[in-house]
């Protein structure tokens, strides 16, 4: 199957799942009757608290690169680039790296009702874009003062010179969300020892990238993490809990995000672009408040 394929039958998963899942707490009741009246005399604190983590794949649309340089005489754009992400874990190197090298995200949440399924929730993912290696980038613009239209070669080495270019965020496109989450219980066995509930979010923050960057003969430019403009995403999860505290979480995510004043060599950099993710989490939730 080929990745586009496969991409839009991920995307149509997340487009359906919210229906359904306003038919999956309609049907509640009639799919686990008889814990129902059980519950309806127990106490529970109306709070819960979670947290998990895990990782995440990506693919994104084509994007403009615009550069500007004044002091250079420089203001250019790569034109209709493709960006691919990465992962992070070769085959050879399957979790031997550090945690936080992968593209990895976590989610911190609190579910203001738990009966209404209501939370507010801290949405980080840790996402890398890069130009493809020995890519060919239409250019247009001006540089040092002259007009260009073009194509040239992005390579991280050119065989038999000193040469390279790159555009990397590849410490991260780094895309933060203040998210707000909708909860629908889905099914329940018996004991109430598997849980499983469908999620609807929705959100918007800043995005944080590290941008690494060489154009040309222009000396390498490594900024640290800087606040870059903004991104909105919408996500459709998957959610099975074992034993009350422990649960894996599948996620289809669509995410745009914005990037402005992005800090490289005597200038800036801009760009935009849509992200498709699938995000696979573990993590532990708790009751939390008031018994009522």
């Amino acid at each position: 199957m080929s990745n586009r394929n496969f991409v839009r039958k991920n995307i149509v998963f997340a487009i359906m799942l919210f229906p359904l899942l306003g038919l999956a707490q309609q049907s509640a009741s009639l799919t686990i009757p008889a814990s129902a009246s059980k519950t309806q005399t127990k106490k529970v604190r109306k709070h819960e608290l979670y947290f998990s983590w895990g990782y995440n794949k990506e693919w994104y649309t084509n994007s403009n690169v615009s550069v500007s340089q004044p002091s250079l005489g420089n203001s250019f754009t790569f034109v209709n680039v493709k960006g691919v992400d990465h992962p992070g874990w070769e085959n050879e190197q399957f979790f031997t790296k550090a945690l936080s090298i992968p593209q990895y995200n976590y989610r911190l949440g609190y579910f203001i009702d738990r009966d209404k399924g209501w939370a507010v929730e801290i949405n980080f993912d840790h996402t890398k874009w890069l130009f493809p290696n020995n890519q060919m980038v239409h250019i247009k613009g001006k540089i040092n003062n002259h007009p260009v239209d073009g194509q040239v070669l992005f390579a991280d080495s050119v065989a038999g010179t000193d040469s390279s270019s790159y555009h990397y965020l590849n410490n991260g496109a780094n895309f933060l969300l203040f998210n707000v989450v909708k909860r629908w219980h889905i099914w329940a066995n018996k004991k109430q020892t598997i849980l499983v509930d469908g999620l609807g979010k929705l959100g918007v923050g800043p995005v944080i990238p590290h941008v690494q960057v060489k154009y040309f003969d222009q000396p390498q430019n490594d900024e640290h993490f800087q606040l870059g403009g903004w991104n909105a995403g919408l996500e459709a999860d998957l959610k099975v809990t074992f034993f009350q505290y422990v649960y894996l979480e599948y996620a289809n995510k669509l995410d745009y995000a914005r990037y402005t004043n992005l800090k490289i060599y005597q200038g800036t950099d801009k760009q935009a672009f849509g992200t498709y993710e699938m995000i696979l989490n573990l993590g532990v939730t708790f009751p939390v408040g008031k018994i009522k």
